[in-house]
């Protein structure tokens, strides 16, 4: 069990050192985003050139528009942005570049995937953990979603290491000194497995910007308003490449936009098992809204703690009234609802639900191998974050679970924050 920590500092920052040296090199070095940059970077940085249907570019200049139309985002935000764009970019142009050369690979058929979905800070992480540790699943960690194709000619080092490995284990320093709460919040070391908006992000179209922007009205409005279907057909296609390079499995995957996305989902999974989390939104909201507005004393230059604050108390509401409107499309004999209280008084009992569920065996061995998971994984091993709704920001408990009455009447949780 880790210590207890509270951010103290949340309305009235006071940023370390690490933190600071981020921001003044940053101002010192200014990146030029625009979509013609990113792509050019992104060229560079793979010798290739052919990004595949170009749809994607009206996608991206939303995003960039989104933060550099922005005059209260920090020079670090736009860097950030920009460096993570040159990311997706170069991963779409490795993945379509072995699509081209290998199309035998849109022959492959993912099958009978175990989806989970829920809010964040619901227990979908350690859940997806926890069943991605049985070796029959195929499972994304981050060192591979993060650079899904291999550079060619790249191999382990002589220490038998992944360079992806190497390289998203130094990233992972870099969120922690950026972040000091982040281990404890949501761990991003190289062997965790990732959310599957991962590669979707390659596509430029999942929720994500939202959260690594702490908000983005923009690009929510534009995403909200096109249909997901043919980003969730290309995340079947990236599914279907990682599926090449290390062989068929019955893959486990888990990703909060899927709630708001049940039509798509289904549609291009149609039989796929789909795990639920439920929790007490108000739990919920104070803990990824008290993250977002922390990460926000580097992302603006004057930042909002309340408007972050109802920002995601609306997404999460967004989220659960789609994920009420569309859970019929979701056959009730391929889905499973995970109440927080129950996982965390009998996690095993819980994942061996979802195994039933998905008319899988819950073999000693896969018992083993999940109990050797948590084993080494104990809850708040980092640490856990105390919370003060009412300090931090200046709303009650009642308030707040006022505004999520629609979703207590279908989902009686317990409340947990009184």
């Amino acid at each position: 069990m880790g210590e207890t920590l509270r951010i103290k500092d949340l309305r009235d920052p006071v940023l370390t050192e690490a933190q600071q040296g981020f921001l003044t090199f940053a101002e010192q070095n200014p990146v030029k985003l625009t979509v013609e940059a990113v792509l050019a970077a992104a060229a560079d940085a793979t010798g290739l050139d052919d990004f595949g249907p170009e749809d994607f570019k009206e996608r991206l200049a939303v995003w960039i528009e989104e933060i550099d139309g922005d005059p209260n985002r920090t020079e670090y935000s736009r860097m950030l942005l920009f460096t993570l764009c040159v990311k997706y970019a170069s991963g779409r142009l490795r993945m379509w570049d072995v699509l081209t050369r290998h199309p035998e690979i849109h022959d492959i058929e993912i099958r009978r995937p175990v989806v989970v979905t829920g809010l964040p800070r619901t227990g979908t992480t350690n859940l997806v953990n926890m069943l991605a540790s049985d070796t029959r699943f195929r499972s994304m960690p981050l060192w591979e979603t993060d650079e899904p194709v291999p550079v060619p000619g790249e191999g382990p080092g002589i220490d038998g290491v992944d360079p992806r490995f190497k390289r998203c284990e130094q990233a992972w320093e870099i969120h922690r000194a950026t972040n000091p709460f982040l281990a404890a919040w949501h761990p991003m070391n190289p062997d965790h497995i990732d959310e599957d908006m991962a590669l979707m992000q390659l596509d430029f179209s999942s929720y994500y910007l939202e959260s690594l922007m702490q908000m983005a009205p923009k690009w929510r409005d534009y995403y909200l308003a096109h249909d997901q279907t043919p980003h969730y057909e290309w995340l079947r296609t990236a599914l279907k490449v990682l599926t090449w390079y290390r062989g068929p499995r019955q893959w486990v995957l888990k990703c909060p936009q899927h709630l708001e996305n049940l039509g798509p989902l289904m549609s291009v999974f149609p039989d796929a098992t789909v795990v639920v989390t439920h929790r007490d939104p108000v739990g919920v909201v104070q803990s990824f809204a008290t993250m977002l507005a922390f990460m926000g004393r580097m992302g603006f230059r004057e930042p909002d703690v309340d408007a972050v604050f109802e920002y995601w108390s609306e997404l999460a509401q967004r989220f659960w009234r789609a994920g009420i409107r569309d859970a019929h499309l979701v056959p009730a004999d391929r889905r499973v609802d995970v109440f927080f209280d129950a996982y965390m008084a009998d996690p095993m009992g819980t994942v061996a639900g979802v195994y039933e569920r998905a008319g899988i065996e819950f073999t000693d061995e896969a018992r083993a191998q999940i109990q050797a998971y948590v084993d080494a994984h104990p809850r708040d091993k980092h640490g856990s974050i105390a919370y003060d709704i009412r300090a931090d920001f200046g709303v009650t408990p009642e308030q707040v679970r006022e505004k999520f009455q629609f979703y207590l009447d279908v989902y009686p949780v317990k409340p947990e924050v009184m």
